[in-house]
């Protein structure tokens, strides 16, 4: 049997991560010698605590335990699994991505830009650009923000900036139409 795929792991371990309300971001399999590899980052609408990935871990570390007993799965001579949540280094490519992140500093291409609401069908992008001391709003289609990258921040946001964050989708359009 060969090695496990991301593809042939994946409906194994999204069932699992779904009961614990969270998303799979990232699986990578890996053959390293005696013990295999494999990582699975996860996220949700609520960042995950130490516990629930804990208990992620434990219920797919059984999951494959059992899945290779019975030939479906086979890491080889046996197999490291890492759980843990993406890091901030994830590039946004879903909308969800957006949506968790709503707020955040992000790099766009060469642009730096916080991120505002999502419109209700999810698939437009409220950004947010500071010109001088001047807001500028635009409202931009998710997937032509794809691959964007949450930058770390140290410094607070201008109130104007955090007011901003906080518009509906449809507040933070009516003001970049009426800006544009």
């Amino acid at each position: 049997m060969a090695f496990p795929t991301t593809e042939a792991l994946l409906p194994h371990v999204e069932p699992v991560a779904a009961a614990h309300g969270l998303d799979v971001e990232h699986i990578k399999a890996t053959p390293a010698g005696k013990k295999s590899q494999v990582i699975i980052r996860v996220d949700g609408d609520a960042r995950p605590t130490s516990d629930q990935l804990e208990q992620l871990s434990g219920q797919l570390s059984e999951l494959f335990d059992q899945l290779e007993s019975t030939g479906v799965l086979s890491f080889g001579a046996g197999y490291t699994l890492e759980v843990s949540t993406p890091g901030v280094d994830l590039p946004l490519t879903q909308p969800r991505h957006f949506r968790r992140n709503q707020g955040r500093l992000v790099r766009l291409g060469e642009r730096r830009v916080r991120l505002g609401a999502l419109s209700p069908a999810e698939d437009e992008v409220i950004l947010i650009a500071t010109n001088g001391k001047r807001l500028e709003l635009s409202v931009e289609r998710v997937e032509n923000c794809a691959g964007a990258v949450v930058e770390i921040e140290f410094s607070t946001p201008s109130q104007s900036e955090l007011d901003a964050v906080g518009y509906t989708f449809a507040q933070g359009a009516e003001v970049a139409q009426a800006r544009g």
